[in-house]
């Protein structure tokens, strides 16, 4: 029933995206187009409908020649792609509404990921119960300053201050210094990521993302676009997401493929391990690409509550859905 149901989806998704597939020019021939897409980290299982459009041609079925390139810095993309150099970006909610607020016009055109995958993760045999339980602990952070508002809204809804824990900023050492005793929590992982990383080790996590302890829900993974891009050529954004639609849907009917694709693109992943955060993975990535704008207002309201951002932008100055190639009904 599994294969069938997501057989289904293929189809349908095809059906109402138009399979991605760019019709021929009036001349006969197909024109192709090149579009690069600069992802927020290395290759991994957040990007499987990406990679799987590639793998599988989706998108030079519709007529696009998309090249996919590595950021140096999970902060970098959205100012490359600001700079003019590149068409597309890969990033996170949050770094939207703080390009917005540095005066980058940019916009949010779909959700890959449309949940936060960021948790607040300890391990069973820390004896910790709940967030209360973490005062006087350590908790390591990878010193981002809205994941550090994410701990402070967390410790609140637990009545208490930053000043009950101690914290320690470990950069992209999180699992590191919860393994290894340093601290006794971290925020700032995946769950879909270090999070099945510590079950695989047999570690016995304890994974709550951070919208279950008091932050509001937020679009973890995006894809953004240049606003004068859009308006220049919004076909081509349009093909992309028909295609990321087809490949999306073909990755959660084939799990397998997906792991493979994802392995293709980055050979220094473990092929154990990419699996298990693949099968982990898929059920998350957003099968419609739609972001919620009420979602989006009450996110800005807490950024705008926590001083990360100064002005409370419009979610329609931030985010557009009139570029997806059509909804999947529930």
């Amino acid at each position: 029933m599994k294969r069938l149901a997501a057989a289904l989806l293929v189809a349908l998704a095809c059906v109402l995206a138009a399979c991605g597939e760019k019709s021929e020019d009036t001349t006969g021939g197909a024109s192709t187009e090149a579009l690069s897409l600069t992802l927020d980290f290395y290759p991994n299982p957040d990007h499987a409908g990406v990679l799987m459009a590639e793998e599988l041609g989706y998108f030079d079925d519709a007529g696009l020649d998309v090249s996919i390139h590595t950021p140096a810095d999970p902060a970098a993309p959205i100012k490359l792609l600001a700079a003019g150099q590149t068409d597309l970006a890969i990033s996170y909610e949050p770094e939207v509404l703080l390009a917005h607020e540095q005066g980058l016009d940019v916009v949010a055109v779909a959700a890959l990921v449309d949940r936060p995958l960021t948790s607040l993760i300890w391990l069973k045999k820390s004896g910790i119960k709940g967030v209360a339980d973490l005062r006087g602990k350590t908790v390591a952070t990878a010193g981002i300053p809205y994941q550090d508002a994410y701990l402070k809204t967390i410790l609140a809804r637990a009545k208490l201050a930053p000043s009950d824990v101690d914290t320690v900023n470990v950069g992209y050492g999180l699992l590191p210094a919860l393994v290894g005793g340093r601290a006794q929590a971290m925020l700032g992982g995946f769950s879909n990521v270090e999070g099945v990383d510590l079950r695989l080790r047999g570690k016995d996590p304890v994974i709550t993302p951070v919208d279950q302890l008091g932050v509001p829900t937020y679009d973890e993974l995006v894809l953004v676009a240049r606003r004068d891009r859009l308006e220049e050529d919004p076909q081509a954004i349009r093909l992309f997401l028909g295609a990321l639609a087809r490949g999306t849907a073909a990755a959660v009917e084939s799990p397998g493929g997906a792991s493979e694709a994802v392995l293709a693109a980055n050979k220094d992943l473990d092929p154990k391990l990419t699996r298990a955060e693949v099968d982990a993975t898929l059920p998350l990535l957003s099968k419609r690409g739609k972001m919620d704008e009420a979602a989006w207002r009450a996110f800005i309201a807490w950024m705008a509550e926590n001083e990360l951002i100064a002005a409370r932008p419009a979610p329609a100055e931030v985010l557009s859905n009139e570029y997806l190639a059509g909804e999947i009904p529930d």
